[in-house]
């Protein structure tokens, strides 16, 4: 594994286990997180479980059904909730904890 200056500077001053020390340097990083977004809106008894499910992770909610994101009802409107990752769609309807645990991970995200 190669190590940025900062990161050795990092594991040297604090002495942790490497893993743990490494979990704390990006938790504090510059870096910029990928962004979670629920596509949601009142009522959706689908939506209300997916927010419930998503209570763990970081994420942003838009509301479909506000004028400033209409083009997003007029994308899902039949769909909700919708589920995307760095502005990306991943999965609809339900979570799919399995698979959004996964792409967190392989973008490098935590849960909150």
């Amino acid at each position: 594994m190669f190590l940025f200056s900062d990161e050795m500077f990092f594991l040297k001053t604090f002495p942790l286990c490497e893993p743990a020390a490494l979990q704390l340097l990006r938790l504090f990083s510059t870096q910029t997180l990928p962004t979670l977004t629920l596509f949601t809106k009142d009522p959706c008894p689908l939506c209300d479980e997916a927010k419930e499910v998503l209570e763990p992770f970081k994420h942003r909610q838009v509301d479909i059904s506000l004028q400033e994101n209409r083009v997003w009802f007029d994308r899902y409107r039949w769909d909700i909730p919708v589920f995307h990752l760095n502005g990306q769609f991943v999965m609809k309807h339900r979570v799919n904890v399995v698979l959004l645990d996964k792409l967190l991970q392989d973008a490098g995200t935590h849960k909150a």
